[in-house]
């Protein structure tokens, strides 16, 4: 057991289903992918072509065929666990894997969401759905970029720095800059696009930019204990929202719709209820970036 958890990213911020059927499964998978000298990223593309297919399989009506892509998008997810398993495993972490991963699920999504729009006009629907599903996949970028955000941020402050993928967009931005598009067009592309990701998490995170720059000012990368603590007794409660607001709710919420027959479900879910607590986690972690930049500011005030 002990082997899998090393493969975590942190027991606090992984999802009851991840815990109990995705690590486990993508465990063995990613050693399978070691014993096959896979690396972390043929798994991922593997996982994004598996994904993509199944959103294929979602055009249909027949119910049949439904659920076997529902078992491939779900052994699609389990690659996807696999991918970042194996590279915490080998030590191979890369920010073209990173991003990867993420455009990666990104570009499954789409797949489903184009398959099920077509599946309705086919069916005599009205073409309208492609723009309610177009609201439906910024709502789905918005709110996976939050949770992947907030979610790292836990581990950078009460894990340390090295258990976490939080990125500057200064940072991303430099690199950008630094190469040429003749020279690197491929990863030139990527970094602008993980650019725009890191823009898009911090446009949402205000106070938690001001909480971090302030940190680093008085504390340099080492957090101290009592803010560790704080900032774990304020936002452990929260990831539980950030969990809810990434892809195993939405993937229930889409199973149950095809099921049902009516696609309309898993679109208003996401509109509605996702993006309402999408709204209200981003509130109260406001409020509470807010009250831990003034904790900082009053232990300066009285050093």
């Amino acid at each position: 057991m002990w082997q899998i958890e090393s493969t975590y990213k942190a027991r606090d911020v992984e999802e009851t289903i991840d815990l109990y059927f995705y690590r486990p499964v993508g465990y063995a998978i990613a050693r399978v992918s070691q014993f096959l000298n896979l690396s972390p990223t043929g798994v991922t593309i593997i996982s994004i072509l598996v994904g993509m297919f199944a959103g294929h399989l979602f055009y249909y009506t027949d119910i049949q065929t439904n659920v076997i892509g529902m078992i491939l998008l779900v052994i699609a997810e389990a690659m996807d666990s696999a991918d970042g398993q194996l590279a915490r495993m080998t030590k191979t972490f890369s920010r073209a894997g990173r991003f990867l991963d993420g455009f990666g699920g990104n570009l499954m999504f789409v797949s489903i969401y184009f398959h099920i729009c077509l599946r309705t006009v086919h069916g005599g629907g009205s073409p309208w759905i492609f723009a309610v599903a177009l609201l439906s996949g910024l709502s789905h970028s918005f709110q996976c970029a939050m949770a992947d955000y907030y979610r790292n941020a836990y581990l950078r402050f009460v894990h340390g720095e090295k258990r976490n993928e939080l990125e500057k967009s200064t940072t991303v931005e430099q690199l950008y800059q630094n190469l040429r598009w003749s020279e690197h067009p491929v990863r030139k592309f990527f970094l602008r696009t993980y650019l725009n990701y890191t823009y898009q998490q911090e446009a949402l995170a205000r106070n938690f930019q001001r909480l971090i720059a302030k940190s680093e000012s008085a504390y340099g990368d080492t957090v101290p204990d009592w803010l560790r603590k704080e900032y774990a007794k304020r936002n452990k409660p929260l990831l539980k929202y950030y969990n809810f607001i990434t892809t195993n709710t939405r993937m229930i919420a889409l199973f149950v719709s095809l099921l049902v027959g009516n696609v309309y479900l898993y679109l208003a879910f996401e509109l509605i209820v996702l993006n309402g607590v999408l709204l209200g986690a981003r509130t109260y972690q406001d409020r509470v970036d807010l009250n831990l930049l003034r904790m900082i500011e009053n232990q300066e005030g009285n050093a």
